[in-house]
């Protein structure tokens, strides 16, 4: 292992290792442009060239790699004039439309400017610079503007590489230079998003993020995205109880550093057909006090024979939701049956999306102990008359070739705990409001066995209730009991059902 000495200080690095990763394990940030830990080399934004001794050339540090004996410095004046003039090229025809530009704030030209440059344009006018192409739609969710761009290649390699589809190329040449979608195609795989994430200037945006919030006014919270079964780490940027967007977080176990759009998308599950107070009555329902629709629902599920009585768990929703709902259904109620409430299955591929478009349906496997039934089985003893009665929870619910809620509509009593509008709370006598995923903290497992656990990433709205709490009450006014008094109290019983952290299927 090679041994080498970067700003005065040793570090000892596995071979192969190169000069910008090795400055960063010692914390030592090197600005760069093209360079992405996940792609393949380029350097050509030229941004990360450093002094080694013995060296009469300034070297880019994201293509060396570490020697024995090497002597680095990454911050001398000899580095520092380099960066600045690199800064000065890069700029010379770069367009001043920083105040309506979606990377402000978050924009990489703008903060090595800060550091390395800070002077004005030697151009005599505006009028002189090199005029491209702006806002151009790549694809549905991508926008290129050519006049921000600085050629760092990295959407070019991250769809040829990740993607396995070379669909963008650089065409002309010299300061003409710009990036262009391949011949009768368009931006639309899986991961078209991700092209504008790594973006590291405002050349390509997010169509659906476009003019939305300065990233300045919004909170980030790390959560787990609920697209998919595949469990991505992502944070959530938010701002006044509104969700804005989900960007990936890095997890070598899961996701690496990518999300699929589906899962950038995943944030509208927050913001989208909410349920915001308690409402009563089918087909048309009014609003209702917490006191009234808990006391109706009571009431309603009270009547009701033990042996007609089920519960709906959801895929959607954390174990510790499930699970208070199970122990509710058993405990309180008597209920013997549970079935299963989950989104449609969608399209797969070999990378991050999963055929299962829910986050938690091994997580509910878990809590309940054994496999629960399916909703075609709740729709045929629905018909039949078995079922008169559920509580559900979560928004979705599909079943194989048949239209759930024709046969949710001859139950006599549905009541549904739900964040939003949807198959389950639209057949539903009684609604009572909850908390979306991004308003709980849980857990979820995904389709490899891992459980994630993530916190609350957005405070619980006014008139929201969450899961256990809302169980608490019904029960209080069924006379009967339940365990949990806090959610803390819910993730302990929870945890002793869920996979070891570190073990084979365990939490990464």
């Amino acid at each position: 292992m090679p041994k080498l000495t970067i700003d005065g200080r040793e570090i000892e690095v596995e071979a192969g290792v190169t000069l910008i990763e090795a400055a960063r394990r010692m914390g030592i940030k090197t600005p760069h442009f093209c360079w992405h830990p996940e792609l393949s080399v380029a350097a050509n934004c030229r941004m990360c060239l450093v002094e080694i001794e013995k060296n009469p050339k300034l070297q880019p540090a994201c293509q060396i790699p570490a020697a024995e004996g090497m002597v680095v410095h990454t911050e001398n004046p000899r580095v520092r004039e380099a960066r600045r003039a690199i800064m000065e090229y890069l700029l010379l025809n770069h367009p001043v439309d920083c105040p309506i530009c979606d990377q402000s704030g978050e924009c990489k030209l703008q903060d090595y400017y800060m550091l390395y440059d800070l002077k004005s344009s030697r151009l005599a006018s505006e009028e002189d610079k090199v005029r491209k192409r702006k806002h151009v739609p790549f694809g549905p969710h991508v926008v290129y503007d050519a006049e921000r761009c600085v050629m760092c290649t990295r959407c070019v390699r991250f769809c040829a590489e990740y993607v396995k589809d070379p669909m963008l190329c650089e065409v002309h040449r010299g300061d003409h230079s710009e990036i262009d979608v391949s011949p009768d195609r368009t931006l639309e795989h899986g991961y078209s998003l991700m092209t504008a994430h790594i973006c590291p200037v405002g050349a390509l945006t997010s169509r659906d993020f476009r003019f939305q919030c300065r990233v300045w006014f919004l909170k980030a919270a790390e959560t787990i995205c609920p697209g998919c079964a595949t469990g991505c780490s992502a944070c959530l940027d938010h701002n006044r109880g509104r969700a804005f967007r989900l960007r990936p977080r890095v997890n070598n176990a899961v996701n690496r550093c990518w999300l699929c759009d589906d899962g950038v998308l995943s944030y509208r599950f927050h913001n989208d057909h909410r349920l915001c107070s308690p409402s009563l009555g089918r087909g048309n329902p009014q609003p209702a006090s917490w006191e009234d629709a808990l006391s109706e629902a009571a009431a309603a599920l009270g009547k009701t024979p033990k042996a007609e009585r089920a519960a709906v768990l959801s895929a959607e929703r954390t174990c510790e939701e499930n699970w208070a709902l199970i122990v509710f259904a058993r405990e309180a109620l008597g209920i013997e049956r549970f079935f299963l409430a989950a989104r449609p299955d969608g399209t797969a591929d070999q990378r991050l999306r999963s055929a299962d478009k829910n986050p938690n349906r091994a997580g509910v496997r878990l809590m309940l102990g054994a496999e629960p039934e399916p909703m075609t089985a709740l729709l045929e003893a629905a018909t039949a008359g078995r079922i008169r009665a559920v509580i559900a929870l979560g928004a979705e619910a599909s079943a194989a070739g048949v239209e759930p809620s024709t046969g949710l509509l001859r139950l006599g009593t549905v009541v549904s705990i739900a964040e939003r509008t949807g198959t389950l709370p639209d057949a539903a006598h009684v609604r009572l409001p909850c908390g979306s995923w991004a308003q709980s903290a849980g857990t979820f497992v995904n389709a490899k066995g891992m459980a994630q656990e993530f916190g609350r990433a957005m405070p619980l709205g006014d008139g929201l209730l969450d899961v256990h709490e809302i169980l608490a009450r019904l029960a209080r006014r069924l006379d009967l009991s339940f365990p949990y008094k806090t959610a803390a109290e819910v993730r302990t019983a929870v945890a002793g059902r869920l996979p070891e952290a570190g073990a084979a299927g365990g939490a990464p």
